[in-house]
């Protein structure tokens, strides 16, 4: 027997550990609600084993910002052998949800029936590319399953982070203007390259201004696939009084053949970043677009310190 004020026996008992209160108190630990849609990352470009380890590396990221998560994989090009594509990946989740649930009913469980969408389809794309994203589009309709797609990842400040450290990597910018850090290849220009055409140019130019924020030098986006564009921002770089040019991908990488960068790079006569890759931003922003199109709220998506 049990008194209001303890046990009668005088055996302990475990109480909760009361929250600490203030701002300063641990936020609780967020997981993926139960039979949640799976995240899949669409991921554009030539499949590779290159390829496949940012991809991976993309999602791993997701799944340690939000335990749980069922994080897939498809590729536009892909085989479906070594590389799934996206609708067969679409397919499967599906496949797999309606399984579940009928195991789940098989055991006596009293389980409601699946509803609401399978997936959430994300492009693995920095910027907006129609050719691309028609793509994306045309495999989700043809895989005939319920799957929400997503708009891409930029424009986003982490994307500028994530620009400021890739050419601060290439010795193309001081990775801390705070401590004066002096790097004597320092660009004084940026070009922004993008593909995608126009509207990718001008989301890229969003980014862009907070890149220049974080740099203070003049920065200009250029469409990779226009011709003559990347000479033609470079001159007007020069004709401002930017004397040392660099070049920085405004793409993650599959989405476009490594050879066009190094062309471009040329074009302008200067040297070029690397393209963004598998930041850790980027694993955050597809998580927040996913979390985003649930109307989940995921802790917010940090940059870290550009050391």
């Amino acid at each position: 027997m049990s008194s209001p004020t303890g046990p009668a026996s005088g055996l302990p008992v475990r109480m909760p550990r009361p929250r600490q209160p203030g701002r300063h108190r641990r936020p609780e630990p967020l997981a993926a609600p139960e039979g949640a849609p799976a995240l899949v990352l669409a991921v554009p470009g030539t499949s590779s084993a290159a390829t496949r380890s940012l991809a991976e590396e993309v999602v791993s990221i997701a799944r340690s910002e939000l335990p749980g998560l069922d994080a897939r994989i498809g590729y536009l090009d892909g085989d479906d052998a070594e590389f799934p594509t996206l609708q067969s990946v679409l397919t499967r989740a599906a496949e797999e949800r309606t399984a579940r649930y009928e195991q789940a009913r098989a055991a006596g469980a009293d389980v409601p029936q699946p509803d609401g969408p399978v997936a959430v389809a994300v492009p693995l794309l920095a910027g907006p590319d129609n050719a691309l994203l028609r793509r994306v589009r045309q495999a989700v309709m043809e895989s005939r399953i319920a799957a929400d797609l997503t708009d891409v990842l930029g424009p986003h400040p982490l994307l500028a982070e994530a620009l400021h450290v890739r050419l601060s990597e290439a010795g193309l910018a001081r990775a801390d203007r705070a401590r004066l850090f002096t790097v004597a290849t320092a660009a004084d220009g940026i070009i922004l390259a993008s593909v995608g055409g126009e509207e990718a140019v001008q989301a890229a130019g969003i980014t862009g201004m907070l890149l220049a924020a974080r740099l203070a030098v003049p920065v200009m986006a250029a469409a990779l696939d226009e011709e003559g564009a990347i000479a033609a921002t470079a001159e007007q770089l020069r004709g401002s009084g930017s004397q040392q040019l660099a070049l920085a991908p405004y793409l993650i990488g599959p989405e476009i053949d490594a050879g066009l960068l190094d062309a471009a790079a040329k074009e302008a006569g200067c040297s070029a970043a690397e393209a963004l890759g598998p930041y850790p931003a980027i694993g955050k922003l597809a998580l927040a677009k996913y979390t985003a199109a649930l109307g989940i709220a995921p802790p917010q998506p940090q940059g870290t310190p550009v050391r």
